[in-house]
């Protein structure tokens, strides 16, 4: 399996500007061949080859007096800038002609020099290395330093380092990892997200929303105010949006921060995790849309899903449209209606149920019923 492992970098003075021109050069090969795509489309022209298109905006242009400063960042920069337009293509493409699945993908945009947030790749082509004092060679660059928080389970084959929003500078290595399986254990457990409660388990546990974005409004409004006070060009504006980036920044490592110990914790916890499948884009253009980005669900279901396949665990998803809220745990008797105002409710049974737990509990029981036994076949066969 391949996974991402990010440490935070921290280039000198002229560190810094190499890489803003390694930036600023990615940025504009990257724009330069959109543009020459672009015009041979409008012209009527063959498509583009990878390798014409490399010719044109690279070789070509290094010999212009406009581009001769292209030469001065690794070629390898410049590559995976083309690399990266040819993927944004193919994925176009494919989600035309129907092959690739989900929401409709754009076709590629150009690149802003106002962008804030910056990146480029190096591969191993590059001869990017990890010295022996623990800094990270780029070439054309030096050596940066770089703040180790674990040890890397192998050798990297790519590095990208990317400046955020905030300033700040990250390195993420893409690695091969070996699948780690935890013991066994019997616990299984059904998970209902929600924004009260950010998340409620069939055993009855309720876990807190923490509102990272809630609770950092007040200061973040204050901060936003005067940064319009600001004259646009000014030096003062631009640490006004430093300062709104910076606070971005923190509830975002807050909100990722949490999500992972949390998925940590009911993997280890669990054998077998399901959860119901969430509309989320569905959900963010409803008027609960703040809240709904402010819990981050799409990321925390992403880390439960990939924990699980590395450390040997079963991960599974109910289908969306299974009545989960209104459906009574103790007898099957399904409610006519359920609105968000009733949280809790009680069956002709005599079963009085919280809302959430028993949404809970029903996600775990579909979740088993849709598992496959020892034999391949259901654990319970529908009628």
């Amino acid at each position: 399996m391949q996974l991402r492992y990010q440490f935070r970098l921290y280039p000198t003075p002229s560190q810094q500007q190499s890489l803003a021109q390694a930036f600023g050069c990615a940025r504009v090969v990257f724009n330069d061949a959109l543009r020459a795509r672009q015009e041979a489309h409008a012209a009527g022209l063959p498509y583009l080859s990878d390798g014409d298109l490399s010719k044109l905006v690279i070789t070509e242009a290094k010999k212009t007096g406009e581009r001769a400063w292209l030469g001065e960042v690794s070629a390898v920069v410049l590559q995976q800038a083309l690399a990266d337009l040819n993927t944004a293509y193919r994925n176009f493409f494919a989600s035309v002609s129907g092959k690739r699945k989900g929401r409709r993908v754009a076709p590629p945009r150009f690149r802003s020099r106002k962008d804030r947030r910056q990146a480029v790749r190096f591969t191993r082509n590059a001869r990017f290395t990890v010295t022996a004092g623990g800094k990270l060679r780029l070439p054309k660059i030096g050596d940066v330093r770089v703040r180790w928080s674990r040890d890397l389970p192998s050798a990297p084959s790519s590095v990208t380092v990317i400046r955020d929003t905030a300033g700040r500078y990250f390195a993420s290595f893409v690695v091969e990892t070996m699948d780690e399986p935890l013991p066994e254990v019997a616990a299984e457990v059904g998970i209902d997200l929600g924004l009260t409660h950010f998340a409620v388990t069939s055993d009855g546990r309720k876990i807190t929303s923490p509102k990272f974005l809630h609770r950092a409004e007040r200061r973040l409004r204050k901060a936003q105010q005067a940064l319009s006070r600001k004259q646009k060009g000014s030096k003062n504006r631009r640490k006004a949006v430093a300062k709104v980036a910076r606070m971005h920044a923190r509830v975002t490592d807050a909100r990722r921060d949490h999500h992972h110990k949390l998925s940590t914790q009911l993997i280890r916890d669990n054998q077998a995790v399901y959860m119901e499948d969430l509309a989320v884009s569905g959900l963010a253009r409803t008027r609960l849309a703040k809240s709904v980005h402010d819990a981050g669900w799409s990321q925390f279901v992403s880390m439960l899903e990939y924990k699980a396949a590395r450390y040997g665990r079963n991960f599974a998803k109910v289908d969306r449209w299974f009545p989960s809220s209104k459906l009574c745990s103790a007898c099957g008797t399904v409610a006519d209606s359920m609105p968000l105002n009733v949280r809790e409710w009680a069956c002709p049974c005599g079963t009085v149920h919280d809302r959430d737990v028993n949404a809970a509990i029903n996600i775990l029981a579909a979740g088993r019923a849709d598992s496959l036994n020892a034999c391949g076949g259901t654990v319970r066969p529908s009628a």
